[in-house]
């Protein structure tokens, strides 16, 4: 998340400035070797955040089984699977997020990059890292769990029987819609000015709200607000179900971290009147 934050005293106040929008290109990136520790890091969380997911996952379906005889009260739930999603979400970008900002998700790139908080080209090798790392830790899944991956539909997120596309790539903007305002939110330069004898940690409502996405969109999509992890899973169990709708889980999220963007940017943060009002003052 944006970390780039200058807070001065003036007059017994906090006062706080805007970073500046990022260039749509910024060439200079691909010779720093931060930009490439940042790729590293959204690579490895993306693996970390897909292992402990899908294994979450595979392992509440395994543990319910009824031709295992399983107790279908055991295992984690489908609370335990939100909390997984969601508590690996603040952890990692509590760990990350000082590398690269800890994005950790597409859409949450996507919405950024709208905002003009990243370059075009960060963003792009961004989501590429992420697909990658996502690839990765449902194929770690799968090596390591073979038995159960393709009997338990390696955590592949799936439209369930019953719902209509529309109700699924409603539950996909919404979802998404929730947790990349919640980013803004969270790493909101006037607010962090504002609310500073408050101590806010970042990663903590970002992961809550992933969590909370998932309690109430799991039943529908299987909650992916995620390209990558709904891509990577895809990719590795690749079975025709998991490509059906995967549509779903790209134009979904996207729109949804779109209309966040838009609304904390210009509607919330009043992004179109600074800019006409600038234009005035200049004419």
């Amino acid at each position: 998340m944006p970390n780039d934050v200058v807070v001065a005293e003036h007059h017994g106040r906090k006062d706080y400035h805007d970073p500046p929008p990022s260039p749509l290109i910024v060439a200079e990136e691909l010779t720093q070797w931060s930009f490439y520790r940042a790729l590293i890091a959204e690579f490895v969380a993306t693996v970390l955040f897909l292992y402990v997911g899908v294994s979450t996952v595979i392992g509440y379906k395994s543990t319910t089984d009824p031709n295992l005889d399983a107790d279908q009260c055991g295992g984690v739930g489908i609370l335990g699977i939100a909390w997984a999603f969601g508590g690996m979400i603040f952890v990692l970008v509590y760990c990350t997020a000082g590398i690269s900002g800890g994005h950790i998700n597409p859409a949450v790139t996507f919405g950024l990059f709208l905002a003009r908080k990243v370059s075009l080209i960060r963003a792009i090798l961004y989501m590429v890292a992420q697909c990658l790392g996502a690839i990765c830790g449902a194929g770690l899944v799968k090596a390591f769990q073979s038995s159960y991956y393709n009997r338990y539909g390696g955590g592949a997120n799936t439209l369930s029987d019953g719902y209509s596309k529309g109700t699924g790539l409603g539950a996909e903007i919404i979802g998404t819609f929730v947790l990349v305002y919640t980013v803004f939110s969270a790493t909101d330069p006037k607010r962090n000015a504002r609310d500073s004898h408050v101590p806010v940690l970042a990663p903590l409502p970002i992961g809550f709200a992933v969590f909370l996405v998932h309690l109430a969109t799991i039943h529908i999509t299987g909650s992916g607000i995620n390209p990558a992890r709904s891509f990577g899973a895809a990719v590795i169990y690749n079975n025709d179900k998991a490509w059906d709708d995967h549509w779903l889980y790209w134009v979904g999220p996207f729109l949804g971290a779109a209309a966040a963007a838009f609304y904390h940017q210009f509607v919330l943060r009043a992004g179109a009147v600074k800019a006409l009002a600038s234009f005035r003052s200049n004419a």
